[in-house]
């Protein structure tokens, strides 16, 4: 089996290095193809530069969108630019642990049914705020989505390409991953992970916004699951 790594990445020069250096050491042992895109969602930091001055433009694959889109495009633009059938998407700020990642890869490589596994941020190192909000968004996106995800928001996951490139993409969509293909019909599995203090930079979403546009976004995704069942 084969895997695309897909990170999105806002102004996280500080986050970055470190980061890539764990998925390649996490991975290395594994013994199968990987690729690691990057897409820079137009960065005003040293990205690019300081990727060059700790020797990893060479391992991984870098793509820079041309104005700010969002982290629901970035992860879009990147699958579509993978050469891989199978996706593991990661956070680029290092909250996610990539000692993670060969966890999800065996459960989804030994299931023959799975086609999404998510991680559930089991004991989250972020502000008491985000993380009341979150509670509450997750409640009520799982009674009305259905999808048995206690956590929708995070972001590491593996799962198939293919399934992927069949939603219609909206601005969001990286949020409803689970919804999407559990009521599409496909089988998920959530297990939980590892979740690490940010150690550099802040979140670049706004909790009252990001509830705002997670309700809209939950009625897309529940008529969009609908038109699907009733094809």
């Amino acid at each position: 089996m084969n895997f695309s790594i897909i990170i999105p990445i806002y102004n996280e020069s500080k986050n970055i290095v470190s980061l890539i250096n764990e998925i390649i050491f996490n991975l290395d042992n594994l013994n199968f193809p990987y690729e690691i895109i990057l897409i820079d969602d137009c960065s005003t930091d040293d990205l690019r530069e300081n990727l060059l001055r700790n020797n990893l433009l060479n391992k991984i694959i870098l793509h820079r969108n041309n104005t700010n889109k969002g982290q629901s495009f970035s992860l879009y633009y990147g699958i579509t630019k993978s050469k891989y059938e199978n996706i593991i998407s990661i956070d680029g700020d290092g909250q996610n642990d990539p000692a993670d990642i060969p966890k999800l890869i065996e459960i989804y490589t030994n299931s023959n049914n799975y086609y999404l596994v998510g991680g559930i941020r089991e004991k989250r190192k972020d502000s008491i705020i985000k993380i009341f909000s979150s509670k509450i968004a997750n409640y009520i996106r799982s009674k009305i989505l259905n999808d048995n995800c206690l956590d929708t928001g995070c972001s590491l996951k593996v799962f198939k390409k293919k399934v992927f490139l069949n939603f219609d993409f909206f601005d969001g969509m990286h949020r409803f991953l689970p919804a999407l293909y559990s009521g599409s019909g496909y089988d998920t599995f959530f297990v939980n992970v590892n979740h690490r203090r940010r150690l550099h930079g802040l979140s670049k979403y706004g909790t009252l916004k990001r509830l705002i546009h997670g309700i809209r976004d939950m009625i897309k995704v529940k008529i969009m699951i609908n038109k699907i069942k009733n094809q």
